[in-house]
């Protein structure tokens, strides 16, 4: 099946890292901040335009000056999930066909796991990732299920309307994608890498 343009990207940056500690979204990597990299391996991967939801005060860095890149403030991050994915979600243009959800918090992302997504596409209208038999981001809609966002409430995210419509959904496993939930987290990517 041809697959059609444009395939938007929604980084989610908007959490209140409670369990991080301080913002997370501006911790380091190597030379880079965590949403930093996910926003590069989103460009990286060609989805376009990009829209990144993060908190009112996080002021758009002069390095991410790309019209393709919509800086999208969440002013409710206490709300969960469920408000920047409705954030995201809506900012996105009309001609939009399809949006992979990516999350802030996933440094190690690669472009060939975006790339599996958007190779899964065809007779299903989303495409989730698959990690020790669980669903998980990075989570590909097609426009005609894009409701399923307002569907969700608090912070679960996606989950349960995934795991409530099997029949809607094809999976690509990947064997490894570690979320940054504690600078614990963080220290053992940064020693894998280093």
């Amino acid at each position: 099946m041809e697959q059609q343009q444009p395939v938007a990207g929604v980084v989610l940056a908007a959490g209140e890292s409670r369990r991080f500690g301080s913002p997370k979204q501006l911790a380091r990597l190597g030379e880079r901040t965590l949403l930093e990299h996910v926003l590069e391996t989103a460009r990286a991967a060609g989805l376009s335009p990009l829209v990144a939801v993060v908190p009112v005060w996080l002021t758009r860095p002069s390095a991410m000056d790309d019209p393709t890149l919509l800086w999208v403030r969440n002013p409710y991050p206490e709300r969960g999930i469920s408000s920047s994915l409705g954030v995201g979600f809506g900012a996105l243009p009309a001609d939009v066909t399809a949006a992979v959800i990516l999350l802030a918090d996933q440094p190690t992302l690669s472009v060939e796991h975006v790339h599996a997504l958007l190779r899964a596409r065809g007779d299903r209208p989303i495409v989730a990732s698959r990690t020790r038999g669980r669903l998980m981001p990075p989570v590909l809609l097609e426009r005609s299920r894009f409701e399923i966002v307002g569907s969700v409430r608090g912070d679960i995210g996606l989950r349960e309307a995934l795991t409530a419509h099997p029949e809607a959904v094809r999976a690509v496993d990947v064997a490894d994608l570690p979320d940054v939930d504690s600078p614990i987290d963080l220290a053992r990517l940064d020693n894998r890498d280093g």
